[in-house]
């Protein structure tokens, strides 16, 4: 069986122009020459000091004039500005499109050969994004998706990262093929490079269960000490930003428990 939902919460931006794949490779989290049609690549923009600002998947149209962003549509108009900044003379164009964003999971989606899109690049088991010019007829709401993927333990965005603070590997990018580390600079590379080749993360964003799972920003404790804070959550799944060490504790919030585990797809260096 397919599921498929229309995703409102998304925007997609159109990147044309003679340099727009050199243009977003000097910039990007991920290498851009990976995208191809039917090949998405999932890739990030940080602060110069190599900090979250924003996440997208990058498909290519069929006729290779054009790279489609499916980005957060609260932060299309962020993420067209800054990308302008850095254009200087290159032919690069940078405009919104109107396009409808969809997820899919289960079976194979019927429209996936009409659609742009293809496999979600972050884990098999999400299943595959679609780009179509309006929503689908009979598409579920953003809810069934949004369970699918705190099911996963998948992060969205600026839900569950904080622009200007968050790590790329605080929030399992190295685990879910948003980095490339072969493809040269881009802007923030050295801070990312070096928090993975020493080993510095203290913290992980993580899946966590809970019988009433507090709302985001929620301070979670274990012995009094506090152990991380929550982030986005639904129907008793959700995922929280937490100290390493507190990891394996009944964490607390609000007088409810809140446990935390690691997903099948993220291993930790052995002494973490």
């Amino acid at each position: 069986m397919t599921h498929l939902a229309h995703l409102p919460d998304r925007a997609v931006l159109a990147i044309s122009g003679a340099d727009r794949v050199t243009f977003l490779q000097g910039l990007v989290s991920n290498d851009v020459a990976e995208v191809a049609p039917g090949r998405a690549v999932w890739a990030a923009l940080l602060t110069p000091q190599g900090r979250w600002l924003a996440d997208f998947f990058l498909y290519e149209e069929a006729e290779g004039q054009r790279l489609l962003m499916d980005c957060a549509a609260a932060q299309a108009d962020m993420l067209r500005q800054k990308l302008a900044r850095y254009r200087l003379r290159s032919d690069v164009s940078i405009d919104p499109t109107g396009f409808a964003v969809h997820a899919a999971w289960g079976a194979v989606p019927p429209m996936i050969d009409s659609a742009i899109g293809a496999p979600d690049p972050r884990l098999a088991d999400a299943g595959w994004r679609l780009v179509l010019p309006h929503p689908a007829p009979g598409a579920a709401d953003h809810a069934a998706y949004d369970s699918h993927r705190l099911g996963l333990g998948l992060p969205d965005g600026a839900r569950d990262c904080e622009e200007g603070k968050t790590l790329l590997l605080e929030a399992n990018f190295e685990a879910l093929n948003g980095i490339s580390w072969t493809k040269g600079c881009y802007m923030g590379q050295e801070l990312t490079a070096r928090t993975h080749y020493r080993g510095l993360v203290k913290r992980k964003l993580l899946p966590v269960t809970g019988a009433a799972l507090p709302p985001p920003g929620t301070v979670l404790t274990h012995d009094g000490r506090e152990a991380g804070v929550m982030a986005s959550s639904r129907d008793g799944l959700g995922l929280a930003m937490l100290r390493l060490e507190h990891r394996d504790a009944v964490l607390e919030a609000g007088g409810q428990a809140v446990r935390a585990h690691l997903p099948p797809w993220l291993s930790l260096p052995e002494g973490q």
